[in-house]
């Protein structure tokens, strides 16, 4: 089976602005996943919308602030979103899975294993499609801060897909915002610096800026990224053969390891160690371990295991690895005490 493709639907895309499922867009997605399916190329969903469509079961119109009302909102409009792709779905021979994630999951690397190798299991099914979304009934962080971006380029980079498509109301990235005078269309991300990124839609929670951060991600791990319009009849199967849409992001050449990148993108920090000019340079050019003697000063309190950030004299991050001690021990500088092996390090 070949590598898979992600495709991300934000809420404006899934959800009308009445709060009900946009089923006439779900359906001409799901008959474009369908061909792409029937050519071998297996598809994983991303969908938000799920906050959206519970608003009216709560009796209210916008968005709440409380966060119990947003996890009640959640977990009343799951429901409804995964029928409607699963209505949407099974028109055209496909079934979907449902697979709730949260940061805690990608943070832990068991957990992100798993949910990895659950996936891969529905993907090998054969006519099967995941409709992955993150579980905001639990996750509180995630609700106020997180996007589904994000997740979508973390699905991509654990399923190391071929292609990530992230899909919205808008053609992709703007020199300005859409519509006003000047405004056009960035089709390479390469310049995507120069870009003044498009504000937040009524009912996501997302933005442009996320998707580019999400798409850098991406392409950190290899995979490719294209920011492109989701409203027309046909949008998938153009992109994934190559029609210029959007704005496409090119991956990076140079391969890493799925542990590496896990490591980077998934793993939380907790702690941070300025390093002084001559470790950073066994560590960069010698791709030697940290040792504590190298060590200038250390931020936090953490234990061996926890993720954590190395920085040089210029107050750059270039580094990030697993504590391979605890930060009262680092303190000691004892001669020897390795701080971060080198095969649980990733440099930027």
């Amino acid at each position: 089976m070949s590598r898979p493709i992600v495709v991300k639907l934000g809420t404006s895309l899934v959800v009308s602005a009445h709060g009900r499922a946009r089923r006439s867009l779900l359906a001409a997605r799901a008959k474009e996943i369908a061909e792409l399916v029937d050519a071998h190329t297996p598809v994983c969903v991303v969908s938000s919308g799920a906050i959206a469509l519970g608003l009216s079961r709560l009796g209210v119109s916008h968005r709440p602030r409380s966060v119990p009302k947003l996890q009640a909102a959640s977990a009343l409009g799951q429901a409804r979103l995964q029928g409607a792709w699963d209505a949407a779905l099974a028109k055209v021979g496909l079934r979907a899975g449902q697979v709730l994630l949260t940061a805690a999951d990608i943070a832990d690397r068991a957990t992100y294993v798993n949910a990895r190798n659950a996936l891969q299991a529905i993907l090998d099914l054969g006519r099967a499609v995941p409709i992955i979304n993150e579980n905001d009934a639990t996750a509180t962080d995630e609700i106020t801060f997180g996007d589904n971006d994000s997740l979508a380029a973390h699905a991509a980079t654990l399923l190391d897909a071929r292609l990530l498509i992230l899909l919205t109301e808008v053609e992709g990235l703007y020199t300005r915002a859409p519509g006003s005078p000047g405004a056009e269309l960035i089709t390479d991300g390469g310049s995507a610096a120069q870009a003044e990124l498009a504000g937040k839609t009524a009912l996501g929670s997302g933005g442009m800026q996320s998707k580019v951060l999400a798409a850098e991600m991406a392409a950190a791990a290899g995979i490719p990224t294209v920011i492109a319009a989701g409203t027309e009849n046909d949008v998938l199967v153009p992109i994934v053969a190559g029609e210029p849409r959007g704005t496409r992001f090119q991956g990076e050449e140079r391969q890493v390891s799925a542990f590496k990148l896990w490591l980077r993108f998934g793993k939380p920090v907790s702690g941070r160690l300025t390093v002084d000019a001559g470790a950073r340079n066994a560590v960069v050019t010698g791709g030697s371990s940290l040792l504590a003697v190298g060590i200038v000063s250390c931020e936090g309190a953490f234990e061996a295991g926890a993720g954590i950030e190395l920085v040089g004299p210029d107050g750059k991050v270039f580094a990030k690895g697993l504590a391979g001690t605890s930060s009262a021990e680092i303190a000691t500088r004892r001669r020897g005490l390795e701080a971060v092996h080198r095969d649980r390090l990733v440099v930027y």
